[in-house]
């Protein structure tokens, strides 16, 4: 088993790589990096490694920018001090998410969950979405209401009633399939989180969009899409060429 470690603090990767050599004789520790930087060009000239233990908070940033820049398609066991990114953690090839100090027993769990979810798979090479399928009743579990503040009351918006969110001067707005308009009080890396992905899909930075909303989509200059929707936007919504695709694996799926 190939493991790849990045953690920005030397002693947590000595201690990381002690407790994964004593839990699992099989594992090869393949690296060691520090950085998004480094880990982004090793991604970029490596082989996928098997397993990667990824700290959350790197000397550079958070480490969920990895993803933004590579894609990594091999499953991630996070580490981290803090206990609030775990749902976003599932965003990504995620199966576990261990809280500093890491013990023994916690990471035989995670690696246990890694042997049984990957290894007798016969899509142990294949992308996470797959393993969730697989999962049953430990699947996520998305957001079907959302609690919307106005005036003295707080107005229930069903999330599959939504068309889109999106950024309008730094305020977060969901608009309805109706064309009415909501405050949203978080961002939308938090939002697409709790959205169910097969539904809703981020199609830039400042557009989340519904499947249910879109009406055509139109051919744009320089290979990228537009996309149209069966209520006014208050822009053109452009994929980018980079994102062409997945966006129609998405809507087509």
């Amino acid at each position: 088993m190939r493991v790849l470690i990045i953690e920005d603090e030397t002693m947590a990767a000595q201690m990381l790589r002690k407790l994964i050599e004593e839990v699992c004789d099989a594992a090869e520790i393949i690296g060691q990096l520090e950085s998004i930087e480094d880990s982004v060009e090793w991604f970029s000239t490596h082989p996928m490694p098997d397993l990667v233990f990824m700290d959350i908070h790197l000397a550079d940033g958070s480490s969920f920018s990895i993803f933004e820049k590579i894609d990594v398609t091999c499953p991630v066991i996070f580490t981290t001090a803090y206990d609030d990114y775990a749902l976003k953690a599932f965003e990504v090839n995620s199966i576990d998410y261990l809280l500093k100090p890491i013990n023994k027993k916690d990471l035989e769990r995670a690696m246990g969950k890694y042997c049984s979810l990957v290894l007798s798979s016969p899509q142990a090479n294949g992308r996470f979405d797959t393993l969730l399928q697989q999962m049953g009743g430990t699947q996520k579990k998305y957001r079907n209401y959302f609690l919307i503040p106005e005036r003295d009351k707080l107005i229930p918006l069903l999330s599959k009633n939504i068309a889109y969110i999106y950024i309008d001067t730094k305020t977060v707005k969901a608009v309805s399939l109706e064309g009415k308009s909501y405050y949203m009080n978080h961002p939308l890396d938090e939002l697409m989180a709790q959205l169910d992905p097969a539904i809703f899909f981020r199609a830039n930075r400042q557009f989340i969009i519904s499947r249910h909303a879109v009406q055509d989509i139109s051919i744009w200059f320089g290979s990228k899409l537009s996309v149209n929707l069966t209520v006014e936007t208050p822009e053109k919504i452009i994929v980018s060429k980079a994102r062409v695709s997945e966006f129609k694996n998405w809507f087509v799926d």
